[in-house]
């Protein structure tokens, strides 16, 4: 007999907490207790995320710790600075994931320097492939957990992209470079001149350009966690007319004496168990269009032997395995599910 698990959605209006309740709508263990928002409390789901057909016309009520009582999971997809005093609220006994910034980072000093505020503290971090040590994973840290940070999702693509490389000894952090093209959803909802379709259109932009992206400090947590001391990397996201995915090229320098088949048993070794992080054959590049709608992290690596480097290709969507994908795979990881359940592997094409 199926025990069903009652899930809170704060800020279900938002892409995330939209794409949140999609992505747990295919647990067969989910049942959806309040849907939270903001300004658009009092409104019905379905005037904000009209495919949510099963959904549609459930009334949105207000985001207060009150409302999020009495569930088994919480979910906050709330912008950063907005969850940590409705979590701090909440039963210990609850199992409540954080979609936003707030506690992810382990450092208050990187936290003042690219979010500001008051500094709530770093919660079990939601990335069971990140890599903590010579073959040791997130992953154990997650199971019984009550409080976990969801990564960002740049955070996801890069790490999964150049850690194994970092783990076995490969690579010289030192010299990190990575250039990604997001889709538009990644910038919320707000309405901004930049966002609007007549000026993204036919253009790619860049943004947060020389290291001001808030996901830096939160990329080298992660290198750090893999074993790299001392990383450094150049990260430039650039807006790319899609609705969702991310594509993250990263390269980094091989130590010298290190060849391509070293290389590619590193990465592919790093994946060898994992359900959702592929490795693709030697010469196979991922494409954004492969992963919508699943959480699934594509991973092309190579060798540029001219250049002495090595080059990591990986495409998610960064709504699903760089949100509310791994938000599912964490409960389930949590509540002692097994870990695939309810998520879905196959992409959306054409």
């Amino acid at each position: 007999m199926r025990v069903s698990i009652s899930v809170a959605v704060a800020g279900a209006s938002g892409y995330v907490g939209g794409e949140v309740l999609r992505v747990f709508s295919a647990h067969p263990d989910v049942e959806f207790g309040a849907l939270t928002a903001h300004a658009s409390a009092g409104e019905r789901l379905g005037v904000h995320h009209p495919h949510l057909r099963g959904l549609a016309a459930r009334i949105l009520e207000p985001t207060t710790p009150d409302t999020l009582k009495g569930h088994d999971v919480v979910v906050l997809a709330l912008p950063h600075g907005a969850s940590a005093e409705i979590a701090a609220s909440l039963p210990d006994d609850v199992l409540v994931m954080d979609c936003g910034a707030d506690h992810r980072l382990t450092s208050a000093d990187d936290w003042a320097e690219f979010y500001g505020g008051e500094y709530a503290g770093a919660w079990p971090y939601g990335l069971p492939e990140l890599m903590t040590g010579k073959g040791n994973k997130q992953r154990p840290a997650l199971v019984g957990a009550q409080r976990i940070a969801i990564p960002g999702c740049n955070v996801t693509a890069v790490t999964l992209g150049i850690q194994p490389g970092i783990a076995a000894g490969l690579v010289d952090a030192s010299d990190i470079v990575a250039v990604l093209a997001n889709g538009y959803s990644g910038a919320g909802k707000a309405l901004k001149p930049h966002l609007l379709a007549s000026e993204a259109l036919g253009a790619a932009t860049p943004y947060a350009v020389g290291g001001l992206h808030r996901h830096l400090p939160e990329i080298l947590q992660n290198l750090a966690a893999a074993g790299a001391d001392a990383a450094r990397i150049s990260f430039t996201p650039v807006l790319v007319p899609m609705s969702r995915g991310i594509l993250a090229t990263v390269s980094a320098p091989l130590w010298p004496g290190v060849d391509s088949s070293q290389v590619r048993t590193a990465w592919e070794q790093a994946y060898a168990d994992e359900p959702f992080v592929h490795v693709l054959p030697e010469g196979e590049w991922p494409s954004t269009s492969s992963t919508v709608g699943a959480n699934t992290a594509l991973i092309g690596v190579g060798v540029d032997e001219k250049a002495g480097r090595v080059i990591t290709i990986t495409a998610i969507d960064n709504l699903v395995k760089g949100t509310a994908g791994a938000a599912l795979q964490c409960l389930n990881l949590a509540l002692g599910i097994p870990e695939v359940t309810g998520l879905e592997m196959n992409g959306v094409a054409p």
